[in-house]
């Protein structure tokens, strides 16, 4: 893939995922699935990263969403949030638990819980 091709990728890729955006945070009535955005917003990134000169600031690798409707409420977590990411693959799983035993400064064992994502 040239530059021109991967410029192109990127515009479509961008104006998509903006409208998915505003009709998700804004909107409150998504049209297609969680897992179909994220693989748009993984396309977008990796023709970023090979393609550098290519990111704007106003990429939506840049930027964090949309302001929240005011209908949704402030939850204060008794335990934080330490990650929201992605993974799409074993090896990206692998990569995690690398990452949380490094932050624990511990190899000991991990409990993991699984749930179904629920769009909406």
């Amino acid at each position: 893939m040239d530059i021109n091709q991967a410029a192109a990728e990127i515009a479509r890729l961008r104006e998509a995922i903006h409208y998915h955006n505003y009709r998700y945070y804004v909107l409150d009535a998504p049209e297609i699935s969680d897992a179909e955005y994220d693989s748009l917003f993984r396309r977008l990134q990796e023709l970023e990263a090979a393609f550098p000169s290519l990111i704007t600031p106003d990429s939506p690798t840049q930027r964090v969403g949309a302001p929240p409707l005011e209908s949704f409420r402030t939850v204060t977590r008794s335990v934080p949030m330490l990650s929201l990411e992605n993974a799409f693959s074993p090896a990206e799983v692998r990569e995690f638990e690398a990452r949380i035993h490094r932050m624990l400064g511990s190899e000991q064992a991990v409990e993991y819980v699984a749930e179904p994502k629920v769009d909406g």
